[in-house]
C-alpha cells in the first residue's frame, strides 16, 4: 500500500509540474516514470495475497469487513483491501504462579475462595481455537486480541464462580475432576457464542494455604504410621503363631519318644550306630554287650 501511495504522489507531482525550463522538464519526466513504476509495483504486490497454512484471512475495505474468508493458499484480491490474518490452529493461554510459565509475567495464578472460606491458587491452561467461518465476526466484535479480551477474563470468572461450591480439600483431591468438568461446560458455551471453540481446560495445579497443607501432611503421616504399626503387629502375631506351632511339635515329639522308649529300642539304636561306625576305614575296637557281657567288634 505504501508503494501505491508514493507512486501516486510522484506521478501527480510530475504531472502538475510545469515544464517552464529545460531543467524542470528533465525532472518532470523521471518523476512521472518512477511514479508509474512504483504505483504498478505496489498494485501488483497487493493484487496477490498468500495465506499461510493453519490461518485464514479477513478482508477489510475502507473499514468495512467482507464476509468471505480467505483460506490457506494464494488469492487474487482487490488491491485496496487490507488483510487481517487469524490463526485457526489450536492455541493455549496459561495462567500460572510461576513467573516464566504463563502468558503474563509474574504470579498470574487464579485465586479463588472455596466453600470453607479459604483462598486457593489454581494454575490453568485453556486450549482453544478460532472457528474459521467466524473470523469476520470475531474481528468486528472482538478484534485480534481475543486472548486478552475474552479467554483470560472468562476463564478466571468461571473458575471463581464454581470454586465456591467446593471446600479446599475436596477441590484439591476428590472433586477436582468434577470442578474441571463444570468449568469446561460453562466456558464452552460462552466461547461458542463469540466464534471460538473450547478444546480443554487443564487444571494443572491447585495450591492450598500453608495451614491446610500442614494439616493434610500430618494426617497422611499419621495414616502411614498406623499402617506401619498394623504391619508390625501382624508380623509379630505370625511369629508368635510359628513359635507356638514349633513348641507344640517339640512337645508332641518328646511325648511320643517317652511313651515308646524302652531297653530294646535303646539297644537296637546302639547296634545301628556302632554298625555304621564299624564301616569306617580307620582302625577301631567296639565293645558291645548287655550288662557285664561285652562283644568285641573289629576289622583287624
Amino acid at each position: 500500500m505504501l508503494l501505491i501511495i508514493i507512486g501516486l504522489i510522484l506521478f501527480l507531482v510530475g504531472f502538475f509540474l510545469k515544464p517552464e525550463t529545460k531543467l524542470m522538464d528533465q525532472i518532470r519526466k523521471p518523476l512521472l516514470g518512477i511514479g508509474v513504476i512504483l504505483f504498478l509495483a505496489g498494485l501488483m504486490s497487493k493484487l496477490f495475497v498468500q495465506i499461510e497454512a493453519g490461518s485464514v484471512g479477513v478482508q477489510v475495505l475502507f473499514g468495512k469487513t467482507q464476509e468471505n474468508v480467505l483460506d490457506a493458499g494464494l488469492h487474487m484480491v482487490n488491491p485496496l483491501v487490507e488483510i487481517k490474518t487469524f490463526d485457526v490452529k489450536t492455541q493455549n493461554y496459561t495462567m500460572s504462579a510461576l513467573h516464566s510459565e504463563g502468558d503474563v509475567d509474574g504470579d498470574d495464578a487464579i485465586r479463588v475462595l472455596s466453600a470453607d472460606g479459604l483462598e486457593v491458587a489454581i494454575d490453568v491452561t485453556v486450549l482453544f481455537k478460532v472457528t474459521p467461518a467466524e473470523a469476520p465476526f470475531i474481528y468486528n466484535t472482538i478484534g485480534t486480541e481475543y486472548k486478552d479480551v475474552i479467554i483470560r477474563p472468562l476463564s478466571r470468572t468461571k473458575m471463581r464462580d464454581f470454586a465456591v461450591y467446593y471446600d479446599a480439600v475436596s477441590l484439591y483431591s476428590s472433586k477436582r475432576d468434577e470442578f474441571q468438568s463444570r468449568v469446561v461446560k460453562a466456558l464452552e458455551a460462552d466461547l461458542k457464542k463469540r466464534g471460538l471453540i473450547l478444546e480443554q481446560v487443564l487444571v494443572r495445579n491447585i495450591m492450598l494455604p500453608e495451614s491446610v497443607r500442614k494439616t493434610i501432611e500430618s494426617k497422611i503421616n499419621a495414616e502411614q504410621e498406623a499402617q506401619k504399626m498394623q504391619f508390625v503387629l501382624q508380623k509379630e502375631k505370625q511369629e508368635a503363631d510359628r513359635k507356638r506351632v514349633e513348641a507344640q511339635g517339640i512337645a508332641d515329639y518328646q511325648r511320643i519318644i517317652s511313651s515308646e522308649l524302652n531297653d530294646k529300642l535303646l539297644q537296637y539304636e546302639q547296634i545301628n550306630a556302632n554298625k555304621e561306625l564299624s564301616k569306617s576305614p580307620n582302625a577301631k575296637v567296639i565293645f558291645m554287650g548287655k550288662g557285664n557281657a561285652n562283644v568285641l567288634i573289629g576289622d583287624k
